[in-house]
C-alpha cells in the first residue's frame, strides 16, 4: 500500500462522523494489505506507531518537526510555527506549506506504508549526541517526498495525535467485519497481546488464531482499572466481596523468567533501571516465572509517604544508590496474569488469588473475604488509620480484563470526587504568574478524540506551575493571544465539587469548583476518564441528591 492510499483513507475517515460509517470504511481496507502492511496500516490508523506494550518512544517533538516543515517548504521555522497557530493544527499547516513547495518541485519518490513505518523505527532508534540531528535530516527526507495530503497525515503520525476520531473500539470491530470473526475474540486476543496490529495479523487467519493467544513476559499489558462505588451496593449485588488496601504509590506490572525480570510503570514504560530494590525483593519473593500485578509504595518510620515521593524515583534516572538509602521501597502484590507459561487473565480473581499465594511468598497485599459489611468498613478504617487511601473492592468471580474500568473493581475512599483527565490547552498567567502558564484547560475522551470538559486555575503551586510550565513548554502545537494548545502528553487528576449540564465544553458537562490535585505522570492519555464515564457519574450524582431530597 502507498502512503498516499492510506493518507486518501485518513481524509475519508475525517470527513465523516458515524461510528458504523467508519467501522465499514476501515473493514473494507484491511483484507487487501499484506501481512506486513496490516500491522502498520491497523496502528497508523489509531494514531500509534508502535505496539501499545512497547515502552519505545518516537522522540519527535513540535519544534524538530518544525524546524524539518521550514527546511523542505523553504521557510522560516517563524512562518511554519505562524501557520499552525492560524489553522490551530499541525497536519493542515504542513499540508498548506508542502502544496506550495509542490508547485515548484516535480519529483516525489512514492512513499509506501512499510516504508514509512520502517523510516520512523530508524528514526526511534537513533541515539547520542547527535541524535537529534540525524532526526531532523530523516524527517526532512520523509517529508521531502511527501505530497501536500500526505504530509498532513505523517505530521500527525509524528506527534501521535491522527485526530480524525478512530478509537479502538471501531477498529476492533472493522476488524471484525473484515475477517469474519467475533469481535468479543478481536477483543479478547487485544486484552492479551497488547497490540491490535499483531491481533489484526492473526483475524485474518481465522478465529482459532485469535482464540489461541497467550500473555508474554516483557511484553507488558494494560492494567485493569477500578471505578467509583459503595460498600453496601457491592454487597448488595454480589455478596461476598473481597476488600483489599488501597495504597497512594505507583502500580507496576513485573515480569520474571528464570533469572531475568523487568518493572513496568502504570504507563507501560521500564522502570527497571530506577527501581532495583523493588526488583530484588520481588526475585526474592518468588522462584516462578511470572506475571504480577501490584503497587509499590515509600515508606518512612513505617508510615507511607506521598505519591510523589514514589513518583519521584519512578522518574529517577541517576544517582539511585542515594535515592534507594533516602526512600524505602516497598511493593505490594495483590494479582497474578501469568505462572509458568499459562495465561490467568481468564481465571477469577479468587481462582487468581489462590494462586498468588501459592507462589509468591512475601509482599502480598492483606486481603479480607467477606459478605458482612461491618467487617469491610472496618477493613476500611483500618486502611485510613495505617495512612493508606482507602480499600479495593474487588468481585471475586471476575476475570482480570486488561485495560478495561469496569464494576469488578471499586475504589472507596473519603476524598472528594476526582477525575484523571488530559490536558490539551493553557492560558499564560498575570502578574508574578506571568512567566507561566496560569490556567488549564483539560478534557476526557469519547472514541479516541479528546474533547474538551473544564478550565483548572486553583490547585496550585509556585512550584507545581513551574514544574508544569518545564514539562509543557516544548509541547505547545499552537497559539492564539494568551492561549496555547498542547500536544496532549499530560494527565492530570482534578477535584470537583459536582457535574453540571453546560454547552460551553464540547463533552456538554461542566465540572463546578474544579482544582487541581496532583500530576498523574504515571498515567497515559489513554487511561484517563471517558464520556461514558462521565455520564454515568452524572447519573449517580442526580439519583443521590433525588434520593436526598426525598
Amino acid at each position: 500500500m502507498l502512503f498516499m492510499e492510506f493518507s486518501r483513507c485518513c481524509e475519508r475517515l475525517e470527513a465523516i462522523s458515524g461510528r458504523l460509517d467508519m467501522i465499514d470504511i476501515i473493514s473494507k481496507e484491511l483484507p487487501g494489505l499484506t501481512d506486513d502492511e496490516l500491522p502498520v496500516f491497523v496502528r497508523f490508523v489509531m494514531g500509534r506507531i508502535f505496539s501499545d506494550w512497547s515502552s519505545r518512544k518516537l522522540g519527535i517533538g513540535p519544534n524538530l518537526l518544525y524546524d524539518a516543515v521550514g527546511s523542505v517548504a523553504g521557510v522560516p521555522k517563524e512562518q511554519v510555527v505562524e501557520k499552525i497557530n492560524r489553522t490551530g493544527d499541525v497536519g493542515q499547516a504542513v499540508e498548506e506549506l508542502l502544496a506550495v513547495k509542490s508547485q515548484m518541485t516535480f519529483f516525489h519518490e512514492d512513499l509506501d506504508l512499510v516504508h514509512v513505518y520502517s523510516s520512523l523505527i530508524g528514526i526511534a532508534e537513533q541515539e547520542g549526541k547527535k541524535s537529534q540531528r540525524e532526526k531532523l535530516l530523516a524527517v526532512r527526507r520523509l517529508l521531502g517526498n511527501a505530497h501536500p495530503l500526505e504530509g498532513r497525515y505523517l505530521a500527525r503520525i509524528m506527534l501521535e495525535e491522527l485526530r480524525i476520531g478512530v478509537g479502538e473500539s471501531s477498529v476492533r470491530e472493522a476488524i471484525a467485519k473484515a475477517f469474519g470473526v467475533d469481535s468479543a475474540l478481536v477483543e479478547h486476543a487485544m486484552q492479551a497481546l497488547n497490540d491490535m496490529g499483531e491481533v489484526a495479523k492473526l483475524a485474518k487467519r481465522g478465529p482459532d488464531a485469535l482464540s489461541d493467544v497467550h500473555i508474554t513476559p516483557f511484553h507488558p499489558v494494560r492494567m485493569m482499572l477500578a471505578q467509583q462505588g459503595s460498600i453496601a451496593d457491592m454487597i448488595k449485588e454480589h455478596g461476598e466481596i473481597a476488600a483489599e488496601y488501597k495504597y497512594d504509590g505507583s502500580r507496576f506490572q513485573f515480569h520474571k523468567k528464570g533469572n531475568w525480570a523487568r518493572l513496568y510503570s502504570r504507563r507501560l514504560e521500564d522502570v527497571t533501571a530506577a527501581l532495583p530494590d523493588v526488583i530484588q525483593q520481588l526475585m526474592s519473593a518468588t522462584e516462578h516465572d511470572v506475571i504480577l500485578d501490584g503497587e509499590v509504595i515509600a515508606i518512612k518510620d513505617g508510615k507511607p509517604m506521598p505519591f510523589q515521593s514514589v513518583l519521584r524515583r519512578f522518574r529517577r534516572r541517576h544517582d539511585i544508590a542515594e535515592a534507594q538509602e533516602a526512600i524505602e521501597m516497598v511493593p505490594n502484590v495483590f494479582d497474578i496474569l501469568y505462572l509458568d507459561g499459562e495465561t490467568l487473565i481468564d481465571l477469577p480473581f479468587a481462582g487468581r488469588r489462590k494462586k498468588l499465594e501459592g507462589v509468591v511468598t512475601m509482599y502480598l497485599a492483606p486481603q479480607l473475604v467477606s459478605s458482612e459489611q461491618a467487617a469491610i468498613e472496618k477493613i476500611y478504617d483500618a486502611a485510613l488509620a495505617a495512612g493508606h487511601e482507602g480499600i479495593m473492592i474487588k468481585v471475586p468471580s471476575s476475570p482480570y480484563t486488561p485495560g478495561q474500568r469496569g464494576k469488578n473493581w471499586i475504589k472507596i475512599k473519603p476524598e472528594v470526587d476526582t477525575l484523571d483527565l488530559a490536558v490539551i490547552g493553557a492560558e499564560w498567567g498575570e502578574g508574578k504568574r506571568a512567566h507561566v502558564f496560569g490556567s488549564f484547560l483539560v478534557a476526557c475522551q469519547d472514541q479516541g478524540k479528546l474533547v474538551p470538559l473544564s478550565r483548572v486555575a486553583t490547585g496550585f503551586s509556585e512550584e507545581q506551575l513551574a514544574e508544569v510550565y518545564e514539562m509543557l513548554k516544548d509541547t505547545v502545537i499552537a497559539k492564539s493571544g494568551k492561549e496555547v494548545t498542547f500536544e496532549p502528553l499530560l494527565v492530570f487528576e482534578v477535584g470537583y465539587a459536582e457535574l453540571q449540564v453546560s454547552p460551553t465544553y464540547e463533552a456538554g458537562f461542566a465540572l463546578r469548583f474544579p482544582r487541581f490535585i496532583r500530576l498523574r505522570d504515571d498515567k497515559d492519555i489513554t487511561d484517563i476518564e471517558t464520556i461514558e464515564g462521565i455520564r454515568t457519574r452524572y447519573g449517580r450524582q442526580a439519583n443521590s441528591a433525588q434520593t436526598y431530597q426525598n
